[in-house]
Formats: structure tokens, sequence, C-alpha cells
């Protein structure tokens, strides 16, 4: 159902994901690629699949996982291109980035508690049965 607990925690994940490709459209590490964005967009796909595979929690907690797991890399890559731009952390504009990667993964981490929540319920409910 989408009007569980965790749904709006993965949306909020994806909020984040959203206003990292707003607020990171300047991050260039490889020459004219973007890894920031594309793992932005990355994190939106893969946060709206687990969105919508609400009937499968399996599949939502690994989705979840992985997009942890893309979060994790994508506050290294952020950390990195802090570190060796020429004003480095100097300007407080350009430390803004790696905020929402963190929050995003902390709104995943909520809802994985909320999804094994459920998942413990619905085990419980089919003993009785």
């Amino acid at each position: 159902m989408l009007q569980r607990i965790q749904t709006i925690w993965v949306f909020l994940a994806v909020l984040a994901a959203v206003f990292l490709f707003i607020t990171g459209q300047d991050v260039v590490i490889f020459g004219t690629i973007s890894v920031v964005n594309i793992g932005s967009v990355a994190l939106v796909l893969v946060g709206l699949l687990s969105v919508f595979s609400f009937k499968n929690r399996k599949r939502q907690i690994l989705l979840n996982n992985i997009s942890i797991i893309i979060n994790v890399l994508l506050i290294g890559v952020l950390a990195y291109w802090l570190l060796n731009s020429p004003g480095g952390i100097q300007f407080p504009e350009k430390g803004v980035e790696p905020i929402f990667p963190l929050i995003a993964i902390i709104c995943l981490l909520i809802a994985n508690i909320y999804i094994r929540k459920d998942e413990r319920l619905v085990k419980s409910v089919d003993r009785l049965r």
C-alpha cells in the first residue's frame, strides 16, 4: 500500500536525490561527465522503483540498501570534489551537496526499519492461521 509510513521515508530520500541533482550541476569530476548527476538520476529511479514495489518487501529492502550504497559513494565523490576544488571548503555555498545524500541515508534506514516491522507483523499473522 502506498499510504504506509515507509513510503513517505523513501519518498523523502527521492526528494533529497532531486535536490542533489539541482544543486550539484557544477560538480564535474571526470572531464565533462558529471558523476553526481548520473548518481542522482539512478537514486531517483531506484527510489521510485522501491516505492512502487510495496507488495514485495524483500525487494524493497534490497532496493533501499542499493540506494544507501549509491549515497555513500556519492558522499565520497562529493568529499573528493570539495577537497580538490580550487577554493576548498572555504566558501559556504560549496558545502551543501554532501548533506543531501546523508539525509537520504537516514531516511532509507528509517524506511528499512518500518519495512522490517511490517514483515514481522505479516509473519506473525500468518502463524495464527
